[in-house]
This record gives C-alpha cells, structure tokens and sequence, in this order.
C-alpha cells in the first residue's frame, strides 16, 4: 500500500507534540535547533560543575555524602547522555557518508 506524501504530512501535523502537553517550547519556536543544542550545552556544562562543586565541598566536609553521591550520579548520567548522542550523530554521518549520490 504505498501511501501519498502529503497525507503522510497531514498526519504528522495533526499528531500532538510532547511539549505542547507539557508547555516547554518547540525547537522552532526557541529560535532553531542550533539555538536548543546551546541551550542544553549549557545545561551539561551546569550539571557537571554541580557535581564538581559537590565534590568539592564533600572533600572540604561541608557537604552531606548523599548529596555528593547525587550530584555526581547527575553528572555521570548527563554525560553518558551527551556521549551518546554524539556516538549516534557520527554514525548517522557515516551513513549519510556511505550513501551513493
């Protein structure tokens, strides 16, 4: 069954949006995806130095051990996040690569 191109867009357009449910703004409303992977670079970068902070202030004894262990967990997590994205984005490249023109 071979399906026409713009009723496949019709259908897409009409599907609700994760983040209109959840009020967050969509990609092309905050300015672009160039302008949401800034955004969530800074939101890592953030994170880690939370989790730096935390260490800090657990060596120094000012921090609870929970605390620490939590903000560095937050960190590990974020970067495994951005490892893996990234992993994904150089295969997707490789793939476009690998396609005849």
């Amino acid at each position: 069954m071979a399906i026409d191109i713009s009723t496949a867009l019709r259908a897409y357009s009409a599907t609700p949006r994760p983040e209109a449910a959840t009020g967050a703004p969509a990609a092309a409303e905050a300015g672009g995806f160039g302008e949401m992977l800034s955004a969530t670079m800074e939101d890592v970068v953030k994170t880690t130095r939370a989790g730096e902070a935390a260490m800090s202030a657990g060596a120094a004894g000012k921090a609870e051990l929970v605390d620490i262990v939590t903000a560095v967990a937050n960190a590990e997590t974020t970067l495994e996040t951005v490892i893996s994205l990234r992993d994904r984005v150089i295969t997707a490249y490789q793939e476009i690569m690998r396609m005849p023109i």
